[in-house]
């Protein structure tokens, strides 16, 4: 997938923007996934509306889009704001992500044709070459999308997906976290490579326990990013 993710997220590298909405839409994602703007700011509307010219019900789809997405939290009395989630909240997001991707795997290999096997070997191939490259963060995840793009395809469970679009979307900016510290996006590539190989292998029970596991190393690097709530 070349445009926008199956899971209702940013665009991905290089696309254009095809309105005022997708403009907008488009920099504050970015600026959020990139932690220019930080957890609990502030998205104030008149300096929305300034900035980008547009209206301000472009300004307000826009924000609910976000908050949608799992980016923006609209507050009573305080509009909207640059969504925080601490480590307590992130762990059970992570477990709850760990449980669902296993169950995800297993169906994969139960249902997938040869061909999206082979899919799936090129999205991590891309993704490989995305890290190797030194690319940010945030655009190793776009990349992974298309990954996780391959897995709901040849899984066919509407369900799994329907789930997992809203937990992934509250963890994105915690995955870009994750991904940024040192070493993270080669590991997480050679754990991808092992959950791949026990696909491959028609292991749905390992394949769903390297996944697991993958998950938990997510969640560890993630959780030393993030405060411990008062």
């Amino acid at each position: 997938m070349t445009a926008a993710t199956t899971h209702g997220e940013v665009t991905s590298t290089g696309a254009t923007p095809t309105s005022r909405s997708e403009r907008v839409h488009q920099e504050l994602s970015q600026q959020i996934l990139d932690h220019q703007l930080a957890p609990g700011q502030r998205l104030i509307e008149r300096e929305l509306i300034d900035r980008f010219g547009v209206s301000r019900a472009t300004v307000r789809e826009t924000l609910r889009q976000l908050a949608a997405e799992g980016l923006v939290q609209i507050q009573p009395r305080r509009g909207a704001v640059v969504r925080a989630i601490d480590s307590d909240e992130a762990r059970d997001l992570y477990r709850l992500r760990a449980a669902i991707e296993g169950l995800l795997v297993e169906c994969f290999v139960e249902r997938a044709a040869v061909a999206d096997v082979q899919r799936l070997q090129e999205a991590l191939d891309a993704l490989e070459g995305a890290v190797e490259a030194g690319l940010p963060a945030s655009e190793v995840m776009r990349v992974r999308d298309v990954f996780y793009d391959a897995l709901f395809a040849g899984a066919a469970s509407s369900v799994l997906h329907k789930e997992l679009e809203v937990v992934q979307a509250r963890v994105r900016v915690l995955c870009v976290s994750s991904l940024s510290e040192s070493g993270r996006g080669a590991a997480a590539v050679r754990e991808l490579r092992a959950v791949t190989q026990a696909i491959i292998e028609c292991d749905g029970p390992r394949a769903a326990a390297l996944m697991r596991e993958h998950i938990a190393f997510a969640a560890a690097a993630t959780l030393r990013t993030l405060p411990r709530p008062d």
